[in-house]
């Protein structure tokens, strides 16, 4: 079991996040300051220069999403984490960005982490928790299937090129 963790800026409507909601089924832990993320945890952010693959599986205990509007997230200091990685190609299922490709709640963000990484039974755990969260997976069904096949980065990225082509 990988640990979820998700630094939340207060920036959305807590009635509408999807951590919040985790939260409170003690799924996942909060982390109200950057500085308190563990320096060790694979952090999730769209402007990471590498892909995330089954090979950042080896010696990851945690995952941390960035829980924040998208307004504000290029503002995040993230730099500072050796573990830094973006999500490939995957559409969205939460019922705001519905069909969107790239714009994942936070939900829909680690159960794509947990999936790649090798952690299905948790990622639907999660998932669970929302009306629409079993869609993600059967909207992704494909590409996800693709990604926890892929060795590394690099052919994450050559698989993704098929779908944004």
């Amino acid at each position: 079991m990988i640990r979820l963790f998700a630094y939340r800026d207060n920036s959305c409507d807590p009635r509408k996040c999807t951590v919040c909601r985790l939260s409170r089924d003690r799924l996942v832990t909060i982390v109200p300051v950057l500085s308190r993320v563990p320096h060790a945890t694979l952090l999730l952010d769209p402007a990471a220069p590498q892909a995330l693959s089954p090979a950042d599986r080896s010696g990851t205990r945690s995952v941390t999403a960035l829980d924040c509007s998208w307004e504000v997230l290029e503002a995040i200091p993230a730099g500072r984490f050796r573990h830094r990685r973006a999500l490939p190609f995957l559409v969205a299922a939460n019922p705001v960005n519905f069909g969107r490709p790239l714009r994942l709640t936070s939900v829909e963000a680690l159960a794509a982490a947990l999936c790649i990484l090798g952690e299905r039974e948790e990622a639907v755990t999660i998932l669970g928790k929302f009306g629409w969260g079993m869609r993600f997976l059967e909207l992704n069904e494909e590409p996800l299937a693709l990604y926890e096949k892929a060795r590394d980065s690099a052919e994450i990225i050559e698989i993704q090129r098929g779908y944004l082509e």
